[in-house]
């Protein structure tokens, strides 16, 4: 209980030892950053080493660099060992910076509120892919990093800034299209209902940045470099090899995730409160209903993950799915209030029908939802309050 307090009184130093003593560890576990290419990292520095004799890519190098995420990452990587010629530990360091970046900008986000801050960013650090991704040459935190600094800058009401970190976003991986889908919704729906009252700018910013998409689909000839799909060394999922073949599993398996590592953590960081009349709804009925029913009918058995390899222990199908069921239900109950939370989740689990499900996959999304949670609770249907001690004056 005396940690509890010490932590409420004074928030912002214990977050500082927190932090050295992570990203501390987190170095020596991987030998300086010096370890040798490990995962996908061979096939990414490959690619990174394509932007390397250059400072600045032509359109042919764009378009036949042999990956299936859009360039950027691979660019910036390259960029990094033309400019300083210190081989993948400079990349690997680079993302180590922008995770750091993340963590601390949403750690220290609320300046009344420090302890609603510091829970939020341990929320995140809660998700075990945030500290492994950091010390690796891969593309997901740098994805995060832009897609943070466009909800980052919308808070802000800097909505030009915002539309541009999001079009970087999906310059780094197309999935990040779903984060200025959600805001422009949002906020056309609230320009709708509040006619003249709201800037339109507010979601033509996010659309234009939604738009971005397109300028890679005309140069990929599609979603993905043809270079890419026709690689055989690269395992393409199956759902990305045809334009109009979806997974809706995938789409499930991400819901089952957000309840292990939002919703759950959520309740334990900020609520501690057992309210059953949240869930006894006519709405919530049908909810678990149609959930269960998708689930039974595509069952998101084939994924990468700890939570999959932990389902996959039990010996049965009916021990198997209310191990997702549940989680994925409680995620769904959770953001089944029309607000930007909703949209969020929504249009990322259905970007994941042309997806592979992974975990992984989850971790932009946990960033901005962690922040919404630090900075403007109401956002995801959340009160600004918690049941951690007050903080001292």
């Amino acid at each position: 209980m005396k940690l509890v307090y010490a932590i409420a009184s004074k928030p912002r130093f214990c977050f500082v030892v927190l932090l050295a003593a992570l990203y501390g560890g987190l170095l020596v576990y991987l030998e300086g950053l010096q370890f040798p290419l490990t995962w996908d990292e061979p096939h990414f520095w490959e690619v990174s080493l394509q932007f390397s004799h250059r400072l600045l890519p032509t359109i042919d190098q764009l378009q036949n660099y042999g990956a299936l995420n859009t360039p950027l990452p691979f660019v910036i990587f390259g960029m990094l060992e033309y400019l300083f010629q210190g081989g993948v530990v400079v990349g690997r360091l680079l993302n180590v910076g922008l995770s750091l970046t993340i963590v601390w900008l949403i750690g220290t986000s609320h300046p009344i509120q420090k302890t609603t801050s510091l829970l939020a960013a341990i929320g995140l650090l809660i998700f075990p892919y945030y500290l492994l991704l950091s010390g690796y040459l891969y593309t997901d935190i740098m994805a995060a990093f832009f897609v943070f600094f466009g909800c980052w800058f919308y808070q802000r009401q800097q909505h030009g800034w915002s539309a541009v970190m999001f079009a970087l976003a999906i310059a780094t991986r197309q999935y990040m299209l779903a984060f200025p889908v959600a805001i422009a919704t949002h906020e056309f729906l609230l320009t709708v209902k509040q006619t003249g009252l709201r800037p339109k700018f507010r979601w033509v910013a996010p659309l234009l940045a939604s738009a971005t998409i397109g300028g890679w689909i005309l140069l990929f000839n599609g979603l993905t470099p043809a270079s890419a799909i026709s690689n055989t060394a690269i395992p393409v999922p199956t759902v990305q090899k045809q334009l109009w073949l979806v997974d809706l599993s995938a789409s499930l398996y991400s819901l089952a995730c957000l309840g292990i590592y939002f919703v759950i953590p959520e309740w334990i960081l900020f609520d501690r409160q057992w309210k059953p009349h949240r869930f006894l709804r006519e709405k919530n009925y049908v909810l678990a209903f149609v959930l269960l029913l998708l689930l039974i009918i595509f069952p998101p058995f084939q994924a990468h993950g700890l939570l999959i390899k932990v389902v996959n222990i039990m010996p049965a199908f009916i021990l198997k799915l209310p191990m997702l069921y549940i989680p994925g239900l409680l995620a769904v109950i959770r953001f089944s209030r029309f607000n930007l939370g909703f949209w969020l989740v929504l249009i990322n689990a259905g970007l994941m029908i042309k997806a592979y499900p992974w975990d992984k996959y989850l971790l932009p999304l946990l960033v901005v939802l962690w922040y919404f949670r630090s900075v403007n609770p109401a956002h995801l249907g959340a009160e600004n309050s918690t049941n951690a001690p007050a903080e001292a004056e």
